[in-house]
């Protein structure tokens, strides 16, 4: 299962990558904690990173910055927190969330491995040392996907307060460059409503 849903990340990501391995076992994870993916914005993904295993979970979990149900919070740790929120027409309670930290090393290289891996850093891309990148990669992403959980990850089950449910704002014209810019962003500065680029630019020339 882990291999077909790591092939349908690939597909999206472009690749496949040790960080996009460890964001379908994230994503495995949440699929079965809440019983599939979202429909809609009933489940809710907290990343507190930007890596490729973000888009596994986009593609996988059915979280997505487009729908307003993922929330980047830019603290660079490999922490992801899925918070399970009511469905529209449907009973029951919310706020079961279950929080996942990667605490998974990978196996120990031979100083050769990491002197072919340092040539690569350097810009060599010779056959030698694309294949031995290749037996590296290939190498991490089997013993993700072979790993326990708890080899993995450490895992807390919790309750959370679901965030808001994604809203949509009017956009209004920036007064300084002109173009539409969501209204809740605007700033103000001597009456004038100026998107955020615009605003720190006028008040660095005050």
């Amino acid at each position: 299962m882990d291999t077909k849903l790591l092939k349908k990340a690939a597909e999206f990501h472009g690749h496949t990558c040790p960080g996009l391995a460890l964001g379908v076992r994230v994503s495995a994870l949440a699929l079965k904690e809440f019983s599939g993916r979202a429909r809609d914005e009933e489940l809710v993904a907290i990343v507190e990173n930007d890596s490729c295993a973000v888009d596994a979970i986009q593609v996988l979990t059915g979280c997505s910055f487009g729908k307003g149900n993922l929330i980047f919070r830019d603290y660079g740790k490999q922490v992801y927190t899925f918070i399970k929120r009511r469905e529209r027409g449907i009973k029951g309670l919310s706020g079961d969330a279950l929080r996942v930290s990667v605490h998974w090393k990978s196996p120990e290289e031979t100083p050769a491995e990491k002197a072919m891996w340092q040539r690569y850093m350097n810009g060599e891309r010779t056959e030698e040392v694309l294949k031995a990148v290749h037996r590296r990669r290939s190498g991490k992403i089997k013993a993700i996907l072979e790993a326990s959980d708890e080899e993995l990850f450490k895992i807390k089950r919790l309750k959370m307060e679901p965030p808001c449910e994604a809203r949509i704002s009017p956009s209004v014209i920036c007064a300084e460059c002109g173009e539409k810019t969501m209204e809740t962003k605007l700033r103000v500065i001597g009456g004038r409503q100026l998107c955020q680029p615009c605003f720190e630019k006028t008040a660095c020339r005050r």
